[in-house]
């Protein structure tokens, strides 16, 4: 394992005060130089959006523990942007870690989310990264449970992320890829590598009418329909186990591609 301190820069898309953030950092802080630019309020799934038309500030702050922070108004990615063009230009960072998220980042909530998004815009740069988050809401859906949201222990997924940045420093990342960490709560049952699985939320907006008689809607996070399919990042984290997902930049359906040259386009014109 890499023994030379490693340079980390690390985001989120909860916020810069976030208790996920200040575990990651505490679990960092023994083997790293930390970096944190985060947005300086919740962010959660923004997705990859960054901020063309206004201008984007970072606010020199600091955490609950009095490490040194930065915040800005902008999206996760812009965190990342701004890091690597600016704060971090003269020492980039080895790694970029995005998290630890409050709630999971499964099947195809990577199309939403702000924390996944800052990874993968540290990979368009050429930085490896990866993204992590702990998964209670998967447990309560399993579970069809109603009522608040438990209390969050975030020091398990911080201390794997210190794990898995150290091996990281050692074996590397493939050009373009990052990695999808998924941490369930409670009593953890192992470490599985997986594929994406399917996840969704159905009917969640809300319509409703102001004094005026006037509509107006809410986006709300309903309960999700997934598919527990074996060797996918939903079933290994509704079963106990750390969810290990690479994802790469390169989107393309490669099967799809032989089969659309076969189809006879019309000549343009």
């Amino acid at each position: 394992m890499a023994t030379t301190r490693q340079r980390i820069l690390i985001t989120n898309d909860d916020g810069i005060q976030a208790a996920g953030l200040l575990a990651l950092r505490q679990a960092l802080a023994p083997f790293a130089d930390v970096v944190i630019v985060a947005p300086d309020r919740p962010r959660s799934a923004c997705g990859h959006s960054i901020t063309l038309h206004k201008p984007l500030r970072l606010t020199p702050t600091r955490l609950l523990d009095g490490s040194d922070a930065y915040a800005s108004n902008g999206t996760p990615s812009d965190c990342v942007s701004l890091a690597l063009l600016d704060v971090m230009k003269d020492a980039p960072p080895d790694l970029v870690i995005a998290g630890v998220n409050h709630g999971p980042n499964l099947g195809w909530d990577l199309t939403y989310s702000g924390t996944v998004s800052a990874a993968m815009e540290a990979a368009i740069s050429g930085r490896p990264a990866f993204a992590i988050s702990v998964a209670w809401r998967l447990e309560r859906v399993v579970e069809e449970e109603e009522g608040p949201a438990p209390e969050v222990d975030y020091r398990p997924a911080a201390s794997f992320a210190a794990w898995l940045a150290r091996q990281v420093a050692e074996e590397g990342l493939p050009p373009h890829t990052l990695l999808n960490v998924n941490v369930p709560i409670g009593p953890l049952q192992g470490v599985q590598v997986t594929r994406q699985g399917a996840r969704r939320y159905p009917g969640r907006v809300v319509r409703r009418q102001d004094p005026a008689g006037r509509a107006y809607y809410w986006i709300h996070g309903t309960q999700p329909e997934q598919e527990l399919v074996p060797g996918t990042d939903v079933y290994a984290v509704a079963r106990g186990y750390i969810s290990v997902m690479p994802v790469q930049l390169d989107l393309t359906d490669h099967q799809l591609v032989e089969r659309l040259q076969k189809w006879q386009f019309p000549t343009p014109g």
